[in-house]
This record gives structure tokens, C-alpha cells and sequence, in this order.
């Protein structure tokens, strides 16, 4: 079989950023995948599950209400391997396109400190496992360190 492209990406020079993953056609009609990484692969912790959950519900709760973006968010979910999200927008996207709207996100993320949506037994089927401080710290930490000063080298996946 042959390797995805996800996983021809060389992640021991990858960094945290916003990169554009693929551009598929569904009908004629592009879509965009997103890789929104928030930490350094194989170098730095992965995130908790708790946290990702939390930063999941927040995130799709969100960008599906957005007035710009909120008809065109097709999927925001975490990475397997806990070092990021996926975002999937309906159109054909620069990284750069987006980096004003995933700033806005995390700030959402960041500053939100009321009840998790979606957090009860009736809407999820975890819905104890959310870390909502650590949500707050990791949209936080990813603002600094990378969506406020964003370089390149951060939108553009490394060869």
C-alpha cells in the first residue's frame, strides 16, 4: 500500500503551525484539510486527552457558529498522536488565509471559562474527561508561541 501523505511529512523538522495538509474534491467542490499543530512532534509531550476533548467541544462550537467560517467547517478533531487538530473548511485555502480565524479560535479557547459545551451525559459519550484549565493553557501557549508571531517555516510543512 502506499504511505498517506500525512505520513510522508518529515515530523523531526516539523514545528508547531498551520499547515495545509491536502486539498481534496468532493464533486468539483475543494476542501481543505488543515494540520493545526500545536506541538513539536516526538520532541515535546503530547497533549492529555482531557484536554484535547475540551479543546475539541470548544473548537466545533465555535467555528460552526462563525458567521464567516460556520457554513464552511466541515470537521475540527484531534490528531491521533495528541499533537495537534485537524480542520477540514469547505473551499481551497492558504495556511495564511486562516491564521486570523484559528488566532480568534484559540482566544475563544483561551479566555472561555464557563460550562464545556456539550459536556453532560445526553451530549457526549465522555463527557467526564475534559480539562478545561489545560484547555485554557494550551490555546494560551499556542497563541504565544505561535499564532502571534508566525513565521514560514509555521505554514509551510517542512520536506
Amino acid at each position: 500500500m502506499e504511505k498517506i501523505t500525512s505520513f510522508t511529512i518529515d515530523h523531526i523538522k516539523m514545528v508547531p503551525g498551520v499547515y495545509v495538509s491536502r486539498i481534496d474534491y468532493v464533486k468539483g467542490n475543494p476542501v481543505t484539510t488543515f494540520d493545526l499543530r500545536m506541538t513539536s512532534p516526538n520532541d515535546e509531550p503530547v497533549m492529555n486527552t482531557a484536554e484535547v476533548h475540551t479543546i475539541e467541544h470548544l473548537a466545533a462550537t465555535f467555528l460552526r457558529n462563525h458567521a464567516e467560517y460556520g457554513d464552511k467547517t466541515i470537521y475540527f478533531g484531534p490528531m491521533g498522536c495528541r499533537t495537534g487538530f485537524y480542520l477540514l473548511l469547505a473551499g481551497e485555502y492558504e495556511s495564511k488565509d486562516i491564521v486570523p480565524l484559528i488566532k480568534e479560535l484559540f482566544i475563544f479557547i483561551r479566555d472561555f471559562k464557563d460550562n464545556v459545551p456539550g459536556a453532560s451525559p445526553k451530549d457526549c459519550g465522555n463527557y467526564l474527561d475534559m480539562n478545561l484549565p489545560m484547555a485554557n493553557y494550551l490555546a494560551d501557549r499556542y497563541l504565544k508561541n505561535v499564532l502571534n508571531e508566525i513565521t514560514e517555516t509555521q505554514l509551510v510543512y517542512p520536506v
